[in-house]
């Protein structure tokens, strides 16, 4: 069973998410919260697989309730959720270490199977709409001032050739089948590059991949 934490602070929204994953075989609701602290404590107590966050609560939001959860309990995968599919906290959330994004308009059958995705430890985020979030909020780094430049991750200079390639098409939304076709390799070793090259700068996901290619100015908004 996958065992799901609900975080959000309308009950009338936390009710409807649980019937509709209670009636699935395979998850139950194991705890609900109504604000961002309660959400990390729960989390402590829980041990959920999956945490479904609402970035917008009072007091302690979604956004640094994430990067508190996933920090200290890198086993519990959360699925950010949000009223608006263009949202600053969206990616702030990946940032932080969401293993997806949502918006809250999604259809019964998008939510479900964003939750079993999060849960297997892939990214739950459409590839377009990732490219719209990464467009519009992220600057590659040669477009920032001195002042408010992030720091590119070091492990991006270490990449290999292969591995910068391989990057840059998971930046443009192809998953490993797509890559391995584009480059006539197999599946397998696109997998290896995608796990060695994920070591190297430090992200967990193809989510946060795609936020250092675009702040490493391996690939621009628009292209």
């Amino acid at each position: 069973m996958i065992e799901v934490l609900l975080a959000d602070d309308h009950a009338l929204v936390r009710v409807g998410f649980k019937l509709m994953l209670n009636a699935q075989p395979d998850m139950c609701v194991v705890g609900e919260a109504s604000d961002g602290e309660r959400a990390v404590d729960l989390s402590r107590r829980l041990r959920p697989d999956v945490v479904l966050m609402d970035l917008h609560m009072p007091g302690l939001d979604g956004v640094r309730a994430t990067e508190l959860i996933t920090s200290e309990l890198p086993e519990v995968r959360v699925l950010a959720l949000s009223t608006f599919d263009l949202d600053e906290n969206v990616v702030a959330a990946l940032r932080a270490g969401a293993g997806g994004f949502l918006p809250k308009d999604v259809s019964p059958e998008e939510l479900i199977e964003g939750v079993r995705v999060v849960h297997r430890g892939e990214s739950a985020v459409a590839p377009r709409l990732l490219t719209r979030l990464i467009g519009t909020f992220v600057r590659a780094a040669g477009a920032l001032d001195a002042g408010s430049r992030r720091p590119v991750p070091a492990g991006v200079a270490g990449l290999t050739e292969r591995e910068r390639e391989i990057l840059v098409l998971i930046a443009r939304g192809r998953s490993n089948a797509e890559i391995a076709a584009a480059l006539s390799v197999s599946p397998s070793t696109v997998k290896n590059h995608v796990t060695n090259l994920f070591a190297k700068i430090g992200v967990r996901d193809r989510a946060q991949a795609v936020i250092v290619a675009y702040e490493a100015a391996l690939v621009h908004p628009g292209e």
